[in-house]
């Protein structure tokens, strides 16, 4: 599959991001934990400020998903990725892990168990998600978009600025 062609059953990641923000962090919930913090630091620093919803929304599927890359998509020794692109109408999150087995659905979760509601958040908040394999190596990526309500962001927030990691303060 070339970056000009794609699946029919898969949506194309936006195609001129104005904001884009990619990290590795390791496989522990430390680096979840980093994960949803710095997602959130980048998000405020596009207009999308913490106190609104739409901030909530789009942390709390960067923290399922960095879970799940964790507790599910762990190999000793590597890292996972996050990436996020902004532009004016959507925000693309997309973790990628090195774990090759195991597909991710969305589990039904009963009272019997405290876990497994994870996906069921992210496709209750997402608009859209899905997965695929993972390009250039073993792994899978499982991404999420979320379309920016039109008052998701300031009228006189600058637009989503392109940084990359070593943007964000530590």
């Amino acid at each position: 599959m070339t970056s000009e062609t794609a699946p029919p059953d898969r949506v194309p990641r936006p195609t001129s991001p104005t904001g884009h923000f990619t990290m590795r962090f390791s496989s522990t919930p430390r680096g979840a934990r980093l994960a949803r913090r710095l997602a959130g630091q980048r998000l405020d620093a596009w207009g999308i400020p913490y106190d609104c919803d739409t901030h909530h929304a789009l942390t709390l599927i960067v923290a399922e998903l960095a879970a799940n890359a964790v507790r599910h998509g762990r190999v000793p020794g590597r890292d996972f990725h996050l990436s996020l692109a902004c532009d004016a109408t959507t925000v693309r999150i997309e973790v990628t892990d090195t774990r090759t087995e195991g597909v991710p659905v969305v589990a039904r979760p009963t009272d019997l168990r405290d876990t497994g509601r994870g996906l069921l958040l992210v496709e209750h908040l997402a608009d859209r998600w899905d997965w695929h394999p993972r390009q250039g190596g073993p792994g899978k990526t499982v991404w999420a978009e979320y379309v920016l309500p039109t008052g998701g962001r300031p009228a006189a927030a600058p637009s989503c600025p392109s940084s990359t990691a070593a943007d964000v303060p530590m």
